[in-house]
Parts: C-alpha cells; sequence; structure tokens
C-alpha cells in the first residue's frame, strides 16, 4: 500500500473499526488486518414486512404462510411442515339424492333417473330450489279443499212471476282460495228450493240462473201446499282464483209461469265449491 508508506513488510495505514465491524492484525504480510461485519437480528427485521398469504413476527423473526380462517378453506401445514390442500378424492361420503366421491373419475353429483313421461321434460319437469336454511325443497303439495253454504229465506207469500226464469232473489258468498302458492280452479254443485202454494188450476215453475227445472199445475180441485223440488247443478265455474285470493259466487233462485194465483213462500239455497289447485 504505497500510499500508506508500507515497506518491509509492514503498513503505516491507519484501519479503524466502525459500527459492528470487528478488525483484527497488524496489517502485516505475516498478520494481516482482517475485518469482520455482523449484523444484527433486529437490524434485519426492520426491513422485512408481512403481505398477502405471509405472516412476519417481529419479534420472534419466524416468517410464515397466513392461513386464512374462513369457513371451507382447507389449506393446512403438512406433518412434513409443508401447505397442504387435502386431495377430495375418495374422501367425500355422499348420501340420498347424490354420487359420487369427488375424483376426477367419480365427481359427485345429483343422482338422477330417467325422465318416466311422454311429455317433455324441459316444458313439464318440475323445480326443485333451496330454502333459506339450505335445504333442497320441491313444489309445494297440491291442495282441494270443499266447503258449504246454506240459507233459507222466508217471505210474505209473493204471487209467482209470468214470466219464466224471473230471478226471485239471490244469495252470494266469498270462495277463497286457501293455496298461497297455486292458482285455484272452482267447481260448484248448486240447489235451489222454492215452496209454492199453488191453488186449484194454479201451475208455477222454479229453477236457478237461466234454466226452470221444476213446473207443475194443480189439475185437482183443492190447493196444493209445500209444492217443491230441490233442483241441483254441478258447474265448472271457470273461475280460476289467483294464490290467496277471493272471489263472489251468486246463486240466483228463479220462478216463472205463475198462473192462478200461485205464490211463493220459503226459499233454501245451497252452495258447495270444490276448490281445486295442483
Amino acid at each position: 500500500m504505497a500510499r500508506c508508506g508500507c515497506s518491509g513488510g509492514l503498513c503505516n495505514c491507519s484501519v479503524q473499526a466502525g459500527e459492528n465491524v470487528t478488525l483484527s492484525g497488524s496489517g502485516s504480510a505475516a498478520n494481516p488486518y482482517v475485518i469482520s461485519a455482523d449484523v444484527p437480528c433486529s437490524t434485519v427485521r426492520a426491513c422485512l414486512s408481512g403481505g398477502s398469504g405471509i405472516t412476519f413476527n417481529t419479534a420472534t423473526g419466524v416468517i410464515a404462510a397466513h392461513l386464512s380462517g374462513q369457513a371451507g378453506n382447507n389449506v393446512s401445514i403438512g406433518p412434513d411442515g409443508g401447505l397442504l390442500v387435502p386431495t377430495a378424492g375418495g374422501q367425500v361420503l355422499t348420501g340420498c339424492g347424490l354420487s359420487g366421491n369427488g375424483s376426477a373419475s367419480s365427481p359427485v353429483k345429483a343422482n338422477t333417473q330417467a325422465w318416466p313421461y311422454a311429455c317433455n321434460v324441459d316444458t313439464f319437469g318440475g323445480v326443485v330450489a333451496c330454502d333459506s336454511q339450505g335445504r333442497l325443497r320441491s313444489e309445494p303439495r297440491g291442495k282441494i279443499s270443499f266447503t258449504s253454504y246454506f240459507d233459507d229465506r222466508t217471505y210474505n207469500d209473493i204471487a209467482v212471476p209470468a214470466a219464466q226464469n224471473t230471478v226471485i232473489d239471490s244469495f252470494s258468498v266469498n270462495i277463497t282460495n286457501p293455496d298461497t302458492c297455486r292458482p285455484a280452479q272452482v267447481y260448484t254443485e248448486r240447489e235451489v228450493d222454492v215452496y209454492l202454494v199453488l191453488p186449484a188450476g194454479a201451475g208455477a215453475g222454479t229453477g236457478h240462473g237461466s234454466d226452470e227445472m221444476f213446473y207443475t199445475r194443480n189439475t185437482g180441485t183443492g190447493s196444493i201446499v209445500g209444492a217443491h223440488a230441490q233442483a241441483t247443478k254441478f258447474i265448472p265455474e271457470g273461475l280460476t282464483l289467483a294464490p290467496g285470493a277471493t272471489a263472489p259466487i251468486t246463486l240466483s233462485a228463479t220462478a216463472g209461469r205463475g198462473s192462478g194465483g200461485a205464490y211463493y213462500y220459503q226459499v233454501h239455497f245451497i252452495l258447495r265449491a270444490l276448490i281445486v289447485s295442483l
């Protein structure tokens, strides 16, 4: 080292150890300077930090994988200290409605069957839905309900009108679809019973709607009291009720062709409703 005046195996350069540096030797050829540096862990840790997927402990200096605690995460630390994602193949147990073990050759799937009907599955197939608890649900079950309504009315003697099928009174009820899921078809069975008094020679007809269903004429010499016929009709209403909806149905009693002083004094109404939702 010429600038330091080194000669004769000696060096006159002044060498001083700095922070975290150690110095040994005299600088001679036989005993050269040896400079050693020692960087402490605390100094290195200040330069490191964790990131996505990594944890870093500044106190211990340990760097490790950060495993998410979110439900369904299968990543773990294996026996050899490495990251482990268990393979699903052969480890999935299936129950009713599912098949397969999760392997590539046997994936988990719905255990379906062939469509056994002549109609098209795309058009007529039902649905399977998931409820708020994560359970599979089929379509709602169909419902059939039956209700009956009755009304008996008494009048001061009223002459039977001459015009055929004249409405003499009406009975209305509200029909409600009990199914809150599906629309319903309504079918009714209707009965009207009009009680007549027919003096000798008198005649009268009764019915409901536009249909005269009973007619009689007294050909005797005395009065007929309580002449009546219980006329019944079954009617597909052509009425579709929306889920949970209510609609009125009216049953009208008619009378006509009254003659010879015929009169009525009582009407019995019977309305039975069959409500079908499928």
